[in-house]
């Protein structure tokens, strides 16, 4: 790298198969038993290829699965133990040189939040869907407000903050898509998993968060 300007001014980056190698409700649904964990994983998957909009899924999922605390809890773990090769020093060498990072994801809040502390990021710089438990730990529903749990919600809640062009997004699937009308580029990032219509669909394509410091950092 040269050191100088940095191309963008922010990154918003995915969190589930681009920060970190799972997918969060389906790592969830794994603990109900094989058959419920394959049809929310074809559910995920015809979700983030754009073949279903993520408003048709996002309730039905959780409503199958009834995530307790205590899972949501041991998903936290997992998302610490499955981030990307590279990720925490990148992000830290990002923010560093002045880049605004943000985490934008249709995943729990409460199983992104410890990982992105450990990363460094303010609870205000994390955009996620809420879940709620009842006094004993278990589930009691989500953030049915949020944008999060639609097709097009990344775009509103990027659009909303304003932030400082130019900006990058980068993620796997096709809601890290809909922002492209609020970001300058939209990366698809192929490190775990590699959408193709996503790919062809995207500005760019970053295998590995080394090629996001090169991009970002040139």
């Amino acid at each position: 790298m040269t050191g100088g300007r940095a191309a963008f001014r922010a990154v918003v980056l995915d969190v589930d198969s681009t920060l970190c190698g799972l997918e969060g409700v389906d790592w969830l649904a794994r603990r109900r038993g094989p058959a419920l964990a394959d049809e929310v994983a074809a559910l995920t998957t015809r979700a983030m290829a754009g073949e279903l909009a993520l408003d048709a899924v996002y309730g039905r999922r959780l409503a199958r699965i009834r995530p307790s605390a205590v899972e949501v809890a041991a998903l936290a773990d997992a998302y610490r133990e499955c981030l990307a090769p590279g990720a925490a020093a990148v992000l830290a060498r990002l923010r560093a040189a002045g880049v605004a990072l943000h985490l934008v994801s249709g995943g729990l809040r409460e199983a992104i939040l410890p990982l992105a502390r450990s990363l460094d990021f303010a609870p205000a710089e994390v955009h996620a869907v809420g879940v709620r438990f009842d006094e004993a730990g278990a589930y009691a529903g989500f953030d049915e407000g949020s944008p999060l749990t639609t097709q097009e919600g990344k775009r509103a809640v990027i659009g909303a903050l304003g932030l400082a062009a130019p900006v990058l997004a980068v993620g796997d699937g096709a809601t890290d898509l809909a922002m492209r009308p609020v970001v300058a580029a939209v990366a698809a990032f192929t490190g775990f998993i590699r959408r193709d219509a996503v790919v062809r669909a995207a500005d760019l394509e970053l295998p590995s968060f080394d090629d996001l410091l090169r991009l970002v950092l040139p």
